[in-house]
């Protein structure tokens, strides 16, 4: 809560209200009921997301069409597939079957913004994993089959958004207790969106973490 104080009055300032669509503190109580904790999370060797000669490859190569899951085997990369359900006014390449998606507009859920999406400037709308691959492989990917980790890492369902690049950028691989979107609004669905990727594939978060996410659910509806 802020307290804002104008010229010799003070204005008691609430949460911003929930982006629509976002869960009930509720749910999330209960997410955070079944997620498992941790004290901090663990620094494991040999993630390597490249995968090129030599690298470890793995979470298999970026934005592949070759797993089992929504989007997974259907002719179009998961880069594409995400942007296809984010964008609005999607227009695709001529010739690539409504697959290679080369102009939209993104309403933005890190920042708030309108952001106009272009094959040409393709780095300003970006796609996030929201349970970070690499703390996903610290936290315990590390020990999964290969299948699993692809299955992860282009899960269009729970864990890829098109966001503002900049943001993503900014997030890099950090979990809540370090970064939260800018965009107030979208805290209790973010906080929401993190914890059931973690608890649909057994991730668990830090302390520093569920304290975070603790406090997002207590302004949720």
């Amino acid at each position: 809560m802020v307290l804002a104080v104008l010229t010799g009055c003070s204005t008691l300032l609430g949460p911003p209200t929930p982006a629509p669509g976002s869960p009930p503190a509720t749910t999330i109580e209960s997410l955070l009921a079944q997620v498992a904790v941790v004290d901090s999370r663990p620094d494991v060797p040999g993630y390597e997301r490249s995968c090129k000669a030599g690298d470890g490859c793995v979470f298999g190569p970026a934005w592949t069409d070759d797993y089992d899951g929504p989007g997974g085997h259907d002719g179009c990369g998961t880069r594409d597939n995400v942007l296809q359900l984010a964008l609005t006014d999607v227009q695709f390449r001529p010739g690539t079957n409504d697959c290679v998606v080369v102009a939209g507009s993104l309403n933005d859920p890190f920042t708030g913004s309108v952001l106009p999406f272009s094959k040409q400037s393709a780095g300003d709308v970006q796609i996030d994993h929201t349970y970070p691959l690499a703390a996903a492989w610290d936290m315990g990917a590390w020990q999964w089959p290969l299948d699993q980790r692809i299955r992860f890492a282009n899960d269009i369902t729970y864990n890829l958004m098109a966001v503002s690049g900049a943001e993503n950028q900014s997030k890099s691989d950090k979990t809540p207790s370090d970064w939260m979107p800018p965009n107030g609004a979208y805290h209790c669905y973010y906080a929401g969106r993190f914890l059931t990727v973690a608890v649909r594939y057994g991730l668990p978060v830090t302390v520093a973490d569920r304290d975070v996410l603790t406090t997002v659910s207590n302004s949720c509806p």
